[in-house]
Parts: structure tokens; sequence; C-alpha cells
């Protein structure tokens, strides 16, 4: 069946005009910060091998991409995610180069299916940085430092908010209560969804009442320095308290930059667990429908590509961003909108034209009319 030529596919969009200018304008700010941080921008592939996003996303999230088969009967997807083909550069194409490794990109990627209701587009554009190669706490808080940076030169740090955990607080609750792996992912589901009654009564099968009661109260867990010393009353796992260990690190350098009031922790925060290995962060803004970007480190994954390293990196959504600045009527250096255009008209074809490169080579905005008699 057919579709009228003048309908495009759900979930795909058209971006014109003012919408159009600040996009790029976006972009232009973001790489430009990635340059003063030193990270080297990179372009992948638009279309890759289903297997490696496979390795890089998980099943689940891969099964979301657009895919079709190669003229040599191997399973290929339209890009759905951007960081598996970086980590496999860095196993390739950079295993000889220095480390650490810092990569930026903009890139769109594409989704069959939407993640969620609230995120509903099947084409968006993505743009990250990832720091390969270092494992210390210092990596965790460049990349950090570098989207507080972005924030600040959106003028959007006022009304940002930045949730940390590190994952491995609730690898080490699970270890201590030796769950198998059902009940590891039956016990995220219920950490995931703030749960607290239910979770309560799952860890009852695994723990003393006490202890339930206890481990229940880390979903609720969310604020500043103090949600640390709270945590430590309630675990005592030397797994889970070196994680809060590394937190309170970061929150430590957070507090000597005077950056509190854009951070939060948030240990009910367990969402892709399996891809994470300790820092995990989420980016919210004021006014956007959902987050405008996320990150964390995931030492685990260059491993798929015959190399482990450590690695931690973010994405920012730029749509989400543009959105929340087109809503509150950004003005500001960032884009004021184009100048106003110099009209150009002349009798003669030549005579227009050189005029028009000579307005051209003084950078100036110019708009040609012409009339059906010009010779």
């Amino acid at each position: 069946m057919s579709e009228p030529l003048s309908k495009i596919p759900a979930g795909m969009r058209y971006y014109a005009g003012p919408e159009a200018r600040l996009r790029r304008a976006i972009e232009n700010t973001l790489v430009s910060i990635f340059d003063g941080w030193s990270y080297e921008e990179i372009t992948t592939p638009t279309v890759d091998y289903y297997s490696l996003f496979e390795h890089g996303m998980g099943r689940s999230q891969t099964h979301h991409a657009f895919r079709f088969t190669d003229t040599d009967g191997r399973m290929l997807a339209i890009r759905p995610d951007v960081t598996s083909s970086v980590a496999r550069a860095a196993a390739t194409l950079f295993a000889e180069s220095e480390r650490p490794l810092r990569l930026c990109y903009v890139a769109p990627v594409f989704r069959q299916q939407p993640q969620s209701h609230a995120e509903w587009r099947r084409e968006s554009t993505q743009i990250g940085c990832e720091l390969i190669g270092a494992n210390s706490s210092a990596a965790d808080m460049e990349v950090l430092a570098i989207i507080c940076e972005v924030l600040e030169r959106l003028d959007l740090d006022r009304h940002c908010s930045i949730t940390l955990n590190d994952v491995e607080v609730f690898n080490g609750i699970a270890e201590q209560l030796k769950l198998h792996p059902d009940s590891r992912n039956e016990m995220r589901e219920l950490v995931d969804t703030r749960n607290a009654a239910d979770l309560e009564s799952f860890l009852a099968g695994y723990s003393s009442a006490e202890d339930s009661k206890a481990f229940a109260q880390l979903i609720q867990l969310s604020g500043k320095r103090k949600t640390l010393s709270d945590a430590r009353r309630l675990i005592t796992n030397a797994r889970s308290q070196a994680a809060l260990d590394r937190l309170e690190c970061l929150w430590s350098v957070i507090e000597a930059l005077q950056l509190t009031d854009r951070f939060e922790i948030d240990l009910g925060d367990v969402s892709r667990l399996d891809y994470y290995t300790g820092l995990t962060f989420k980016i919210y803004v004021s006014g956007a429908g959902t987050r405008v970007g996320s990150g964390g480190r995931y030492d685990g994954l260059t491993a798929s590509f015959g190399r482990a390293e450590p690695a931690v990196g973010f994405v920012l959504e730029l749509d989400a961003l543009t959105e929340v600045l087109l809503a509150r009527a950004y003005e500001s250096s960032l884009i004021r909108g184009s100048a106003e255009a110099t009209q150009l008209t002349a009798n003669d074809l030549s005579d227009l034209f050189v005029a028009a490169r000579e307005k051209r080579a003084l950078a100036e905005r110019i708009v040609i009319n012409s009339s059906e008699g010009m010779q």
C-alpha cells in the first residue's frame, strides 16, 4: 500500500527556520566546548552490523533498531546508538593510540520503535563524548564538569538537575543477599519503579525483617551529602560502601566548585544496570518532557571488541535541548536570528552578481531581487 507523498512516517519530522538555526547553534556550541577539553570529533557509520549493537546495547535495546539484510545475508542496522561504534573504534582503529582517548560526536540515531511514550521520535540527534582508558574519580568528574559548562553556555544551569548514583551500591546489596540472576532482575525492577512496599516483601525472603526494611528505604534516598551518610547507616557490605566512597569523593569536588545546586544523589535510580559498571547520572532541565541526557561509567563495553578498557561518557539529546530553549523564547548570543538581508537589484545580471559577491566578501546577508527583463 502506497502512502501519499505529502506524508512522512510517524516519529520523523522536518526542522526549518529559527528551530533549524538553533539546532545548528547548539551543535556548534557543544562541539567547541568538547574541543576546549581536548576531545576529538569522530563520525561513525550510519549503517553497521546488527551484532555490534547487540554487544554494545544489549538485545532488549537493540530490538528497537531498524534492521535489514545485506547482500551477503548478514544482518545490518541503521545506527540506534553511537557509543557502541566509538567503543569498537577505540579497540581497533585507535588500539595503538595514547590513552586516555577523548572522543566526541554529533550523530542522528534511528529506532524503529520509540523507547517510551515520552520519547516518541524514531530519529533523533545525539551529542556526546567518551573518555576511554582512564579509571579514576578525575575522569568521572571531568565529564560532569563538561556537562556543567554545556548547561552554563546554554543558559540552563539555573534550571537543571543532574542525578548521581553508582550501580555498585545495588550490586553490593544483591551480592550480600546471594540473589540469583532472575531474583536480582526482579529486585531491580522493584527498585526502579520505587515500589517500597513490594520491595520490602520481596526482600523478606532473603534477609531479616530489619534488613529488609532498611534496604527498602534506599529507594527513597535522594538529596545532597546527607543522602550518603543516611545510606551508610543502612548498608554495611564492602562493595556498596566502596561505591558510596566514590560518590562522596565526587560530591566533595562538586562542593568545592560550588555546584551543589545542580546535583542530587539518587540511590533509587538503577535503570540500565547491566550496561554501566560504576557512576551513572541523568540530566534533567525544567520544561523538558523527558531527560535531556544521561551517562556513566561502562568499563565492560570495549571487552566485546577484544580489549577491555575503563570508559566513561555521556550523551545529550539535541531535540530535547532545542525544544526547551524554544519554549523559553531563548534569546542570547547563541542565536539571535539572521541579520536583516540587504536587497540587491540591478538591470544588468553581471552588475547584480558583482555587487552580490562584494557584499558577501564583507560577510553581509543579501537577497537577490531579479526581474524578468534583466539582461
